[in-house]
């Protein structure tokens, strides 16, 4: 316990720049009225009234507005990317599942650059089973005490136990197991695969020489320049290029999940990459599902610079002049499910601004005849609400526990139905 509690501790020091929490706003009085751009709104004026003029014309502009101005634009999709399974243990876990590892070589080099997948998936299934892809914070052996897993040799932002200057030891071994139930996910039949954000690219300032960009020529310099969260995300669509290739996965039923900056990443990856079947934000904050403009808890001016395009920056203390906000991202993934959930001592994250957030993107949802959250009342406490999209919001603090994950499955089970 008091190493999940160490490792709980680490995760909150870095949810927000130091001495941020006294930089934020914390009191709905001092909210300013705001408004928020329509979805379905051409930038000209004109009213979108049907799912074709959706599809092909506003959906396109609101993506590029989002790559241009908030995450940065991203290369696309390598041409000479390959997957190495390093690990495959039919029964892992005391039998209970099938473990893969998996290198993606980028560029198909083994000099290049890469990432490692793990990948856990039941034991004994009747065919190929869905699977949640998510972000881990101190490498993936971090996920399970499993100890075949590989120690990550990539620098590691997070300080928690068994993270050693930087880097992990077999100390690290489980740490986030609290966070990654990972046989409470087996049980209910799905899969789960993560890898380290710190392949790709490190999370801290000042990391972009150590980060895959550099192989892609992009300048940091240009307005929009794909940030972290880009690259993360972008990492997350390469997983999903693996998965698709695996006849242990249902390629149709690929979740992407994360967590505080990593459920931003979720949330961008879900929104550019419609391959993912269902997309999950826990605690996500501003740069994911909170509205920018409540201006409320985390805000742009305290961000990292290095998550987002640098055009991005120059909205801050005017969030109000940004052309899009986050119940625009929300819509993107439309009519695919999203679920996004709050804490409620995670005021920096602004739950009431993932709420409304989620709840105004119902518009476009409706005009695929889905609906959405269907109220503009929060829920109480630790109670599930919604259709395609779904909302809860726990009692407790910034992090993801078994209690999310169970919201999660339960949704994904009334959302993703097997064929």
């Amino acid at each position: 316990m008091l190493g999940r509690l160490t490792v709980l501790a680490a995760l909150l020091a870095i949810a927000t720049p130091a001495g941020a929490q006294l930089d934020g706003n914390f009191d709905e009085a001092k909210v300013q009225a705001y408004t928020l751009p329509d979805p379905l709104k051409m930038a000209n004026g004109t009213p979108v009234t049907s799912v074709r003029q959706w599809e092909t014309e506003r959906r396109p502009q609101l993506l590029n507005l989002f790559a241009r101005t908030i995450y940065g634009i991203s290369p696309p999709a390598p041409t000479d990317e390959r997957f190495v399974v390093t690990d495959l243990d039919r029964h892992a876990l005391g039998g209970l599942a099938v473990r893969k590892q998996v290198t993606i070589l980028l560029d198909g080099k083994v000099d290049g650059p890469q990432t490692s997948v793990l990948i856990y998936l039941p034991a004994n299934a009747a065919g190929p089973v869905p699977v949640f892809v998510g972000l881990n914070f101190h490498g993936n052996q971090a996920v399970s005490a499993d100890p075949a897993i590989a120690i990550t040799h990539s620098w590691v932002a997070a300080p928690g136990e068994g993270i050693v200057k930087h880097y992990a030891t077999v100390k690290s071994r489980g740490i986030e197991a609290g966070e990654w139930p990972v046989e409470q996910i087996l049980r209910a039949g799905y899969g789960v695969a993560t890898y380290f954000p710190g392949d790709l690219y490190p999370d801290g300032e000042g990391q972009v020489a150590e980060s895959i960009q550099p192989f892609y020529h992009t300048s940091p310099s240009y307005p929009s320049h794909w940030g972290a969260i880009a690259t993360w995300a972008w990492g997350l669509s390469r997983v999903y290029d693996y998965l698709a290739t695996d006849h242990d996965v249902d390629a149709k039923r690929v979740i992407v999940i994360g967590h505080s900056r990593y459920g931003k990443a979720a949330l961008w990856a879900g929104a550019s990459d419609r391959r993912f079947a269902m997309v999950v934000s826990n605690d996500s904050g501003e740069g994911g599902a909170s509205l920018y403009r409540r201006n409320f808890g985390e805000t742009i001016r305290v961000m990292n610079d290095y998550w987002f395009a640098p055009l991005f920056k120059t909205f801050a203390n005017r969030e109000n002049d940004l052309p899009i906000d986050s119940n625009e991202l929300i819509s993107l993934i439309a009519p695919r499910p999203v679920y996004v959930a709050s804490a409620t001592k995670d005021l920096w994250s602004d739950p009431k601004g993932e709420f409304l957030a989620a709840s105004a993107a119902g518009r476009v949802y409706h005009l695929y005849g889905l609906k959405g959250l269907e109220t503009d009342t929060m829920p109480s406490p630790d109670h599930s609400i919604g259709n395609r999209i779904g909302y809860h919001i726990r009692t407790g603090v910034h992090e993801i526990t078994p209690e999310d994950w169970g919201f999660y499955i339960a949704f994904a089970n009334r959302n993703l139905p097997k064929n």
